[in-house]
């Protein structure tokens, strides 16, 4: 049967109702979740601990700043939430902590979805995959990322958006602002830490955040790694069962070739929709993250063994 059989169109509108209620909660527990371990952190970093103890809590702290890119992701769909500047206004702050710009985001994922896996149309495949044990662990660091972020926040920031094709005159002053807003509010956090002669941003902010993104990389390598170059919404995208804590920092993205055929589904939808979509899907993986990404290196590991072709 083809994906649209999947869902009914009466159970797909019943799934695409939108409430501010289920986004605000989910959104109130990340907070928790982001002040909780900030807290355990900074106790860490107070009480005389072994430095291993501060460094797996400012990883887990990290952790939950980087995935309020979810959070971002969600609102930039403007699913999140019913109310519309609801959506807007908890986007632009998740990308502010996870260092992703809502704004510029917004256009660029809407290419995304809409040439998803299409080499020379989707933006994601600009960065390619890890095809080797050096270049997957240069992923995992999230160097690339650190870098790419920088370049293209800075470039926008100074009004050289041209190579963006998914900008048009419309929208490229509002990214522009956007961006350049960001960018003056990580420089007033620095300020106050200069002020209060303080590391603050990068002990609060920086740090903990590098230390989190190999998590959230190893989290997105596997939406699209090893999926068809096609538009096929069932074979182009993977979902991934992982465990509760990750789902819910996640939004539920795990869902992910759910929220692909139906982009217009809520987070809180995506495993309804999983129950029926579920079963037709390709690519479904039951090892959580961790079987990804060594079935991944196992594969690399096969290609580097194989037999040179003439």
């Amino acid at each position: 049967m083809l994906a649209e059989d999947a869902l009914s169109p009466e159970a797909l509108r019943a799934l695409q109702q939108r409430a501010d209620r289920p986004g605000l909660l989910r959104l109130a527990g990340h907070f928790v979740a982001i002040l909780g371990t900030a807290s355990l952190y900074a106790l860490t970093l107070s009480a005389p601990l072994p430095a291993l103890v501060s460094l797996l809590a400012a990883t887990g702290y990290g952790f939950t700043l980087a995935t309020m890119f979810a959070a971002m992701h969600e609102s930039v769909h403007r699913t999140a939430f019913k109310t519309r500047w609801l959506n807007d206004a908890v986007g632009w702050v998740a990308g502010l902590l996870s260092f992703y710009n809502s704004t510029f985001y917004r256009h660029y994922h809407g290419w995304h979805h809409r040439f998803t896996q299409l080499p020379g149309q989707d933006p994601e495949l600009e960065d390619g995959k890890p095809t080797s044990y050096p270049s997957y662990a240069l992923e995992l660091s999230a160097i690339p990322w650190w870098i790419g972020k920088l370049k293209t926040h800075f470039a926008i920031a100074l009004g050289k958006v041209e190579r963006f094709g998914f900008l048009n005159e419309r929208t490229r002053p509002e990214v522009v602002r956007s961006v350049r807003l960001q960018l003056l509010t990580y420089g007033a956090a620095i300020a106050v830490s200069f002020a209060v002669r303080e590391p603050l941003f990068v002990t609060y902010w920086l740090l903990p955040m590098a230390l989190g993104q190999p998590l959230l990389r190893a989290i997105l390598l596997a939406e699209h790694t090893g999926c068809s170059n096609d538009s096929n919404p069932l074979t182009n995208t993977r979902t991934t069962y992982t465990i509760w804590p990750v789902r819910f920092l996640m939004w539920e993205m795990p869902y992910h070739a759910e929220h692909h055929r139906y982009p217009a589904l809520p987070f809180y939808s995506l495993a309804r929709a999983h129950e029926a979509l579920g079963p037709r899907l390709q690519f479904v993986e039951r090892g959580g993250y961790l079987g990804l990404n060594l079935g991944l290196l196992k594969a690399i590991a096969g290609k580097t063994n194989a037999e040179p072709t003439a």
